[in-house]
């Protein structure tokens, strides 16, 4: 069967937020904390920049689990937050699969905490249910790189697509001249990739006669 390269369009797209949680948080030991912490944020400040429709998800929170960072909320404090109290896979909770069914699309961002279990777990339902998933591998944390490899192998062998967050923000996007463009997405990628978001000024320096303009 010849490949059929599924992108992902923003206008077909939602974004779940899984188990992003400040007690789990301190489990991913498959990248620094610096990066895992900015990863997270990024996750949903895509949702925020592409206005796509998301839905939040938490496991036992008031225990050692602890809550979704403050900073998360307030991007998306009209987003429904589902509270588990036992559902391993939050597709197991009926109020979680209410959410995602309402917001209408078919094409899934995904990330969570931990790979191995919130993400793939999630992510192998979500393609059972006849979703296309796309799990933003920077977004996913656990134990260690062995742990993290073997679950995005297994999410890859159920049809699950494995992205970076860079990519991830990339497809959304397509063409600088879009909007969300260069305009919204130099200050993200300024933010949350400095890698990028550097050699972006260094050419924004170029490009303006020497003189930045401030991105």
């Amino acid at each position: 069967m010849p490949f059929k390269y599924e992108r992902i369009d923003k206008n077909n797209a939602a974004l779940l937020i899984i188990d992003h949680q400040e007690g789990l948080y301190q489990l991913a030991r498959d990248t620094t904390p610096v990066n895992f912490k900015s990863s997270i944020l990024a996750h949903a400040a895509l949702g925020k920049i592409f206005n796509l429709p998301t839905v939040m998800t938490t496991s036992a929170e008031t225990g050692p689990n602890g809550p979704l960072p403050k900073e998360v909320i307030e991007m998306h404090p009209d987003a429904p937050l589902i509270q588990r109290h036992g559902e391993v896979d939050a597709w197991d909770n009926a109020d979680f699969r209410a959410a995602v069914e309402a917001t209408g699309k078919k094409q899934l961002i995904i990330a969570g905490i931990t790979t191995d279990v919130c993400t793939s777990f999630l992510a192998l339902s979500l393609v059972e249910a006849g979703y296309t998933v796309y799990a933003n591998s920077d977004a996913s944390g656990t134990f260690d790189v062995k742990t993290a490899q073997d679950a995005n192998d297994r999410m890859r062998s159920a049809g699950v697509h494995v992205l970076s967050m860079f990519a991830v923000a990339l497809e959304l996007m397509r063409d600088w001249r879009n909007t969300p463009g260069t305009k919204e997405m130099m200050p993200f990628f300024d933010t949350y990739l400095p890698e990028y978001g550097i050699l972006a000024r260094a050419h924004d320096a170029a490009m303006a006669n020497g003189t930045p303009s401030g991105l």
